[in-house]
């Protein structure tokens, strides 16, 4: 595998931000962008093992919604 792709949203409601992988069950959060970025990185690295072929490349899509009024 070459790649994995999060898809990262910023919660509105209470801060931070959450990050789930498409097509994988790994999910987490982080308090800051640094902190999720190493939080991925740490997710990745547990889901994993020495068994399965990690990706080489981490990608974070990040979504941001923005809401206009007419």
């Amino acid at each position: 595998m070459s790649e994995i792709i999060f898809e990262v949203r910023e919660d509105e409601a209470d801060g931070g931000y959450t990050a789930s992988a498409l097509g994988y069950g790994i999910h987490t959060q982080g308090e800051t962008l640094e902190e999720l970025r190493a939080m991925v990185k740490d997710a990745v690295a547990c889901y994993f093992d020495e068994t399965m072929e990690a990706p080489k490349i981490i990608r974070l899509h990040i979504v941001r919604e923005e809401i206009l009024a007419a």
